[in-house]
């Protein structure tokens, strides 16, 4: 692994919140083991390995039930890792792929048999090289007879932009962690604003309120963050999911220990029914149904 990466906590503690039945850690990953499912030879980081056996503990150990595995860049679009830890987790896991615009019917076909329900954009320009939306908008039309949906990852700053691009989708989308809001502008600040403009003006676009860790500016205390998550909750109760985001690649301030991590989610969703939305109902409808 790169020598500034930090690996994943090794021993984190128990949350003192007790997730509903059936709740669903909805991002994580999984990576390698490299010797088994090498790294891309064009990946901008490299990981410390973090397998699948180490994800199924750490989902017992938190009180969820299910997972939903996100390809990682690092491992660019080979989906092995993906596919060999969802065909073990059977239907305890769902799957979001990476995948190139040369993919065959077929190959989608395997990795839908698997579990796979989504494609992930990356439009995060230190972590992945830019590709022209031609090729995103061609990868869309080649998922829609599976019914998968678009999971999307780019930072605030560049919302303004995709905002057409997203809406010319014409699909469900899933941004991962709430387009990254710069959290000290607030959340009434402008740029947050038209993240929330966006999810009210597109009922198809659904929310990951995660990754306060990486968000926050005061680690491991993660409240400036929960203004933002709690916002998103409260206004599209039915289009929100939560997950860890374990492994944490990249993570640079500080380990997150991810029993904290789940005791963020009462201050986010405050009552039972929120709860039962978040962790349970929405990403069920949108993954299992």
């Amino acid at each position: 692994m790169d020598p500034d990466y930090l690996p994943f906590h090794a021993n984190p503690s128990k949350p003192e919140f007790k997730a509903p039945e059936g709740a669903v850690d909805a991002h994580c990953h999984v990576f390698g083991p490299a010797d088994k499912f090498p790294y891309h030879p064009k990946r901008k980081y490299t990981p410390c390995d973090a397998p699948k056996e180490k994800l199924f503990e750490l989902r017992d150990y938190l009180g969820f039930s299910r997972n939903v595995i996100v390809q990682a860049s690092c491992h660019g679009t080979d989906n092995a890792a993906l596919v060999d830890a969802l065909e073990n987790a059977g239907e305890l896991a769902r799957g979001v792929a990476v995948v190139d615009p040369g993919i065959t019917e077929e190959e989608l076909r395997v990795m839908d048999k698997a579990g796979v329900r989504a494609v992930r954009f990356n439009f995060v320009k230190r972590l992945v090289d830019t590709t022209p939306k031609e090729v995103f908008l061609s990868i869309a039309e080649k998922i829609k007879p599976l019914g998968w949906h678009i999971v999307v990852y780019f930072e605030a700053p560049d919302l303004e932009a995709l905002i057409p691009f997203l809406n010319e989708l014409d699909t469900t989308i899933v941004v991962d962690h709430m387009g990254r809001p710069d959290v000290t502008k607030g959340v009434e600040h402008a740029d947050f604003q038209r993240f929330i403009d966006f999810m009210t003006s597109n009922d198809k676009v659904w929310v990951k309120t995660t990754c306060p860790e990486r968000l926050t500016q005061t680690p491991p205390d993660y409240r400036d963050v929960v203004p933002f998550m709690k916002a998103l909750v409260e206004k599209f109760p039915d289009r929100c999911l939560w997950g860890t985001d374990w492994p944490h690649p990249n993570m640079k301030s500080h380990t997150p220990d991810d029993g904290k991590l789940v005791d963020v989610i009462p201050q986010i969703a405050p009552t039972a029914e929120l709860q039962q939305k978040l962790l349970v109902d929405n990403p069920m409808r949108l993954y299992w149904s």
